[in-house]
């Protein structure tokens, strides 16, 4: 009997132990209202890995840290947005705020906005900035995804990657979020992007979708779209890092929503 007992409570640890691979972006847990702490603990509880913030200041970052450590989850992404064609083309502070993310596994997950002159290339501008973020990453262990925004100078998932090739540098890597894959109208053409981004791809994010009616900003259980088929053409195709909750414009308490997400992510089981 106490080796029976002894097996389930080994087996039951084991699968509390185990990674879910899902984090939530901050949109998802109460940005602008809720505390670091209040973010880190309600995602501990639900069984979620960590969380992507979207960078707002060096003071902030040291805030989420802490919270991230005390509560055993993980800062999984900073997204930071930049200008091709402006003289400041990211935040300069933000080079102090990359350092103390330094010997963490966070992705730097950066975009390349939108740019006034749409008939201007605007590759080469694109190209230094990328390299600078790089340089710092790697000084600080760290890598640099390049997020497709519908929009953007770069706005999806292919596109990402064509960047990344131009940019060259080894801590570099190609991202795709989901909605905007259709938001961009470039769902018809998912599986061709999913053969050539999944496979070198440092994140991926997603969201339930109501495709039928253009809708494609909802929770993990709510939608026409197969998720559950998704991941696991983006695992069969190579990507073995975690996956990203886009949360954005999903009504609704957050803490629900976090829950109703994380059950049907668990139901998927492609994870």
């Amino acid at each position: 009997m106490k080796t029976i007992l002894a097996l389930l409570l080994a087996a039951q640890t084991f699968a509390l132990a185990q990674s879910s691979n899902l984090f939530a972006f901050d949109n998802a847990v109460g940005r602008g209202k809720w505390t670091p702490e209040q973010q880190a603990s309600t995602l501990k509880q639900l069984g979620y890995d960590g969380i992507s913030y979207n960078y707002t200041k060096p003071q902030d970052l040291a805030a989420w840290i802490a919270a991230c450590k005390t509560h055993g989850i993980k800062l999984q992404g900073l997204y930071l947005h930049t200008f091709p064609d402006k003289p400041e083309t990211y935040d300069p502070a933000f080079k102090e705020a990359i350092k103390l993310l330094k010997g963490s596994d966070c992705i730097i997950w950066m975009t390349l906005r939108e740019v006034k002159d749409k008939t201007k290339n605007h590759d080469k501008e694109c190209v230094e900035i990328v390299r600078d973020l790089a340089g710092q990453a790697a000084a600080n262990g760290l890598k640099v995804a390049i997020y497709p925004h519908a929009g953007f100078y770069v706005s999806t998932g292919l596109q990402s990657l064509r960047m990344v090739k131009l940019v060259d540098r080894p801590n570099v890597g190609p991202s795709f979020n989901l909605c905007h894959e259709f938001v961009t109208k470039n769902g018809d053409t998912i599986d061709e992007t999913i053969r050539q981004v999944a496979p070198s791809a440092y994140l991926i994010s997603v969201n339930g979708m109501d495709v039928a009616n253009k809708n494609y900003f909802g929770r993990l259980d709510q939608g026409d779209y197969d998720i559950a088929g998704f991941v696991k053409k983006v695992r069969d195709a190579g990507y073995k890092g975690p996956i990203g909750l886009q949360g954005f414009k999903v009504e609704g308490d957050p803490a629900e929503n976090l829950r109703l997400s994380m059950e049907a992510w668990k139901k998927f089981g492609v994870h």
